[in-house]
């Protein structure tokens, strides 16, 4: 699939994903681009035992671009599905490394076919192990392809407001639709872990 063909929505290197501070049930989440500009409403189904995100164009929810599901329930090494919603067609999959994230989080991505093509991992064991202890402690995570970094992601501290940025910083053999599945799977599901 050619870049052009995504939505302008996937086209930037630099993303910020925020969690909604208080929401009774299910959860939502933007997504900004550098400029602060909203790019991604995101919500998750409340009161699935599978997790379901829908991630749209903008707060309306009229136009969704992509769902994110797993068809495993409660499982710590769950695989999330990550489909078009315009096209209807699988992007691939992201793969939660089950007992190895307890102590550092990893992360592989599948294409279509379901062939490994990258993976996210948290950039500091040392400081894998203590965030699990202390809530307070930023997670730090590195997206590689082909054993190259492409991008990295980064939390930035606020005990009331979860919110990661990433860059991207060449061109990604990973498609950007997953990409942008991974940031909200982190905002949306780890500090729940």
């Amino acid at each position: 699939m050619m870049e052009t063909e995504l939505n302008s929505a996937f086209t930037h290197n630099k993303y910020i994903f925020r969690r909604k501070f208080f929401k009774l049930f299910g959860g939502e989440f933007r997504t900004y681009d550098e400029r602060g500009k909203l790019v991604f409403f995101s919500k998750q189904k409340p009161f699935k035992l599978k997790e379901d995100f829908r991630i749209y164009s903008d707060e309306s929810q009229r136009q969704e671009l992509l769902t994110i599901k797993t068809p495993q329930i409660f499982d710590i090494g769950a695989t999330y599905n990550v489909v078009d919603a315009i096209r209807g067609e699988q992007v691939g999959a992201i793969r939660r490394k089950g007992i190895k994230s307890i102590f550092k989080d990893e992360w592989t991505f599948l294409s279509n076919s379901g062939q490994e093509i990258g993976i996210l991992t948290e950039k500091s064991t040392g400081g894998a192990i203590l965030s699990r202890f202390i809530n307070l402690i930023p997670q730090n995570y590195i997206i590689k392809s082909n054993n190259r970094q492409i991008a990295q992601i980064e939390q930035h501290f606020n005990p009331f407001v979860l919110k990661y940025s990433m860059t991207i910083s060449e061109e990604p053999h990973i498609d950007r639709r997953l990409l942008m599945a991974a940031g909200i799977l982190l905002v949306g599901i780890e500090r729940r872990q």
